[in-house]
């Protein structure tokens, strides 16, 4: 099977890519990715891929792009994953036109692709953040109504709604994955656990937002990963799919395990203004792929967390050089004046 991964050289992303390589070796994989500040292709130099044939540079926002790609395979793929996003809220907030730009209209370019070739299942990599904010009872179904809070998830909510459409209306063979909040080697330090990690490992403060109560449900980028793969093997036509680790933690718990873990102590702590439209809580209710799939989360979260936190440990010489030029733009622009 050929397979196109966009996105292929972001955190989750490439997770996928080597789960891909590793389990499905017989699978002919292309990646696609437009190597923005969040893409590092450094992340698949150990795949085992010969890059120079199966990696195309290129933002799937550009019709341009992605017709000229589609256009050089002899026959289309058999399978479309689509990780290509921009996906940080804080970053949204700053600057919504990129989100529209790569998650709605990229979305769109990607499923035009796999509606006229007339074959090939698209599989939309999707959040939890779609679903809004639950108070302190219930989880999310696949069933629950889309009520996103940022220009982040509302992005990807209008991608989500794309790819229902095409399905009903053109019959374009769809599967949509929600995921909770991820974590794991290889993910950007803006986001809260790798960010925790490298502040304290540098002695830099820890900002946590208003009093760090905000409750998240967190999944290992592996269980995740092979969540995916099964959706793609597996899942039903037209079909969306919750997946979640089932290990709810408010922001501030995460924030005092690093800290302990790191330096051992809690002074770097600092609370800040809360980001506007803060959702209260995420869980993922996974009743429906344990059912159909036989999945559930086989890393438990305390495991998790520390082989995390010791790959960043480990892999300076590959976080250090990142924390220049456009992130520190941004971590300064958005966390100095808080």
């Amino acid at each position: 099977m050929h397979i196109i991964i966009a996105g292929g050289c972001g955190f989750i992303g490439s997770n996928f890519v080597k789960m891909v390589v590793a389990k499905r070796p017989a699978w002919r994989v292309t990646v696609v990715d437009a190597l923005t500040y969040a893409g590092n292709l450094a992340n698949l130099a150990d795949t085992g891929l010969d890059l120079a044939h199966a990696f195309a540079k290129g933002n799937i926002s550009d019709n341009g792009f992605v017709e000229r790609l589609f256009g050089g395979f002899p026959e289309p793929p058999e399978c479309v994953v689509n990780f290509a996003a921009e996906s940080h809220v804080d970053r949204s907030i700053l600057g919504p036109r990129a989100f529209i730009e790569t998650n709605i209209l990229g979305a769109f370019n990607l499923l035009e692709r796999v509606r006229l070739a007339g074959r090939g299942r698209f599989v939309q990599i999707s959040t939890d953040e779609v679903y809004g904010s639950l108070g302190d009872e219930g989880k999310f179904t696949e069933l629950t109504p889309l009520d996103p809070s940022s220009p982040y998830s509302a992005s990807k909510a209008s991608a989500d709604l794309l790819v229902q459409a095409h399905h009903r209306t053109f019959g374009v063979d769809t599967v949509i994955t929600r995921c909770s909040n991820n974590y794991g080697p290889y993910q950007f330090p803006e986001k809260l656990i790798p960010l925790m990690t490298i502040n304290a490992m540098q002695g830099k403060e820890l900002p946590v937002y208003g009093a760090g109560r905000n409750v998240r449900d967190w999944i290992h980028a592996e269980d995740h990963c092979r969540g995916i793969l099964m959706a793609i093997e597996r899942g039903r036509s037209g079909e969306v799919y919750n997946f979640g680790g089932e290990s709810e933690m408010a922001n501030i718990q995460i924030v005092e395990r690093i800290a302990d873990a790191v330096t051992g102590g809690r002074d770097l702590i600092r609370f800040v203004k809360d980001r506007p439209g803060h959702d209260w809580r995420y869980a993922m209710d996974i009743t429906k792929v344990r059912d159909e799939m036989g999945w559930s989360p086989a890393v438990t979260f305390d495991d998790g967390l520390r082989a995390t936190v010791e790959w960043y440990k480990e892999h300076r010489n590959w976080w250090q050089p990142i924390l220049t030029g456009e992130y520190l733009t941004f971590y300064d622009q958005w966390y100095n004046n808080r």
